[in-house]
């Protein structure tokens, strides 16, 4: 049944069993007036279902209160609808993730509710770009999946994997974060890769690398999802002594400056061979492609809304 066009469509996506910031979050909303239908997920896989219904329910503003991977979810719903439909629809964002790295970026903070509100009230809608990879499953299938913030290739790939494997276990985010950097040990470090880039063909070990449409969680800190490109940081073998030195850097915004980091911009990337490196997107693990596969931008496609 079609809505009134001003209503928002909430999907709350709950970080914790306990309801206190679903009660905030509404709370908020009521404050500051704001017409809305909330609907909760469940389970992660029940996030584009219910995506799904809002968008064919007819709400023009739909607003994903969660992290990273939802909002990475909402935009490949919103991908699927007729171009026609999905420019009537504006995506906004309330942080509540376990890592919300987009949200940062436009300065949404989850501890400040009535500055997202009021920001996402002012409905400043800004079209963004969507980063897209392309690539054959195990099963022979051609795929796609969109991304905003960035696809990561090979170490930090496996850093994500071994996370939420551990985090399966033992129920702790922290608990999984350090048993992960553990384990990461007996895990391979690099892979023999080739790689297309502009008219650059690469071939050596690599140990991993990040193409970014967005911030990419550090590693292409200065990627902006609106200027048609995508920024990649390839980041060559390296010992013990120089990855700390590396996520030194990164948590200091200077990773680019370090010598095992090769920057380039580029609108596509090809993977010749990525040896049988695993690959995450927007930080949930994706498994590996079958041969090779790209990763292109596609310009100006989402309708979000930004802060003030």
């Amino acid at each position: 049944m079609a809505v009134d066009d001003k209503k928002w469509g909430i999907l709350y996506c709950p970080k914790h069993r306990s309801g206190k910031q679903r009660e905030r979050i509404q709370r908020a909303l009521n404050e500051h007036g704001v017409d809305y239908d909330f609907v909760q997920s469940e389970t992660a896989g029940s996030v584009e279902r219910l995506i799904n219904m809002l968008i064919h329910n007819g709400y023009k503003t739909i607003i994903i209160a969660g992290g990273d991977s939802a909002l990475n979810d909402a935009v490949n719903c919103l991908m699927k609808v007729e171009k026609q439909m999905r420019d009537t629809i504006a995506l906004g964002l309330i942080p509540n993730g376990l890592m919300n790295d987009f949200a940062r970026y436009w300065n949404f903070r989850e501890g400040n509710l009535d500055q997202t509100i009021s920001w996402l009230k002012k409905y400043r809608v800004r079209p963004i770009d969507l980063g897209c990879v392309r690539y054959t499953n195990k099963k022979g299938e051609q795929c796609h999946r969109y991304f905003l913030n960035c696809i990561n290739i090979g170490m930090v790939a496996d850093v994500m994997n071994l996370r939420q494997q551990t985090r399966a276990i033992l129920g702790s985010r922290f608990l999984s974060i350090i048993l992960s950097a553990i384990l990461l040990i007996f895990h391979r470090m690099d892979y023999k890769m080739s790689i297309k880039i502009n008219a650059e063909t690469i071939q050596r070990r690599v140990m991993t690398l990040c193409i970014g449409s967005g911030p990419g969680y550090g590693l292409t800190p200065n990627a902006v999802p609106y200027n048609g490109l995508l920024d990649v940081s390839l980041v060559y073998q390296a010992k013990i002594v120089q990855i700390f030195h590396g996520l030194w850097m990164m948590l200091t915004g200077r990773l680019l400056n370090h010598r095992m980091v090769h920057p380039y911009r580029t609108q596509e990337i090809v993977i010749e061979d990525g040896g049988k490196a695993l690959v995450s997107v927007d930080g949930r693990p994706m498994g590996t492609p079958v041969g090779s596969y790209r990763i292109n931008v596609e310009q100006e496609v989402i309708r979000f809304l930004i802060p003030d």
